[in-house]
Parts: C-alpha cells; sequence; structure tokens
C-alpha cells in the first residue's frame, strides 16, 4: 500500500499509527539528506551519501526514486518483496512522483492520498516543523500544491484522506489496510 502526500500533511504521523493498530510492515526508505533531530537511521530513514544512493540507482535496486530539493529519495525494492512474499501488508510513506512509479510497475497495489484541510493549515504545518526558513517552507508550500494537483489529476489514487482530524484520518486508512487485507 503507497501512502503519499505532500511534505506537512500528516503522512508519518498517520502512518505510525495505522502501523500499531494494523501490524503493518513498513518500508523504510533512503535518503541523502541529512538527518533531523530524533531522526534514527534505519528507522525514519536509511540515510547514505550520493554516491551509494547513485550505485542503488545503476544498479535498479530501488522501487521508485527521486531527487526532491537537491536529495535523493528512493525506496529499496529488497525490503518490499520480502514482505510481501511474507504474506504481509506492507506500507510505503512516499511522495507523489514516487507513488506513481510504483503504480507504473505494480498498479494493483491500493493508492492513499493524505491532503490538508486547506491552504492556510498546510502552511501552518510546514512553518511550525522550525527546521526551514521562510523561503524554504514558501517552495515547499507551492510545491505541495502542484504535488496534490498532480496526484488528484492522475487518477492513481482512488483513496484520498482529508487529515483535518487526526484520530479520524488514522481510522479511514486502517480500514482502507483491512479492506487490501481482504482482497488479497
Amino acid at each position: 500500500m503507497v501512502v503519499t502526500g505532500p511534505s506537512g500533511v500528516g503522512k508519518s504521523t498517520i502512518v505510525s499509527r495505522v502501523r500499531a493498530e494494523t501490524g503493518a510492515a513498513f518500508s523504510v526508505s533512503a535518503t541523502t539528506r541529512v538527518p533531523r533531530p530524533g531522526e534514527v537511521d534505519g528507522r525514519e530513514y536509511r540515510f547514505c551519501d550520493r554516491t551509494t544512493f547513485e550505485k542503488m540507482i545503476a544498479a535498479d535496486e530501488l522501487l521508485e526514486w527521486a531527487e526532491v530539493f537537491g536529495d535523493y529519495y528512493g525506496t529499496p525494492a529488497a525490503a518490499v518483496t520480502a514482505a510481501l512474499d511474507e504474506g504481509r501488508t506492507i506500507v510505503l510513506e512516499i511522495d507523489v512522483q514516487g507513488g506513481l512509479q510504483v503504480h507504473a510497475k505494480a498498479p494493483s497495489a491500493t493508492f492513499v492520498l493524505i491532503v490538508p484541510p486547506d491552504d492556510a493549515e498546510l502552511k501552518r504545518r510546514l512553518a511550525g516543523r522550525g527546521t526551514e526558513n521562510a523561503e524554504a517552507v514558501e517552495r515547499r508550500f507551492a510545491k505541495a500544491k502542484e504535488e496534490i494537483q498532480t496526484a488528484l489529476e492522475s487518477g492513481v489514487y482512488t483513496n484520498t484522506v482529508v487529515n483535518d482530524d487526526l484520530d479520524a484520518a488514522v481510522a479511514q486508512v486502517v480500514e482502507i489496510v483491512k479492506l487490501e487485507s481482504i482482497q488479497e
């Protein structure tokens, strides 16, 4: 299952709670970006340098990948394949571009788009992180609006969850996971 949406919509929080409630496996993405305070290698991301990441691209070891704001992000295919081979539901928490790449390779997967209740709330959440300056927040906000539009126009995301109430958003995604498990 692919859960996507732009920065600031609450993907990580929702996915964390959904995993706790359903026991779904989690695909830890690889990235070349610097860890944020409190992030642990192998938990939030697999942090690596550009050379290592580019070797993974060349070896076709990634289910999807993209360069975003100057850093690479991608999903190592081996972990996803292993979880699916074990019969487990696996959640990929990735951006819209990555979701579209996964859809090209696995169109039968379930795709969930998390969106904010409105633009003002999205901008507040991005600024509230306190990890970037105002210019970076504006750049992320513009990118977020573009990503939402791309996702909605793609027809790939058959499940859209508005994160205006965290508990309700989590409950919706848990329900989607349960339905996916029944269909497998």
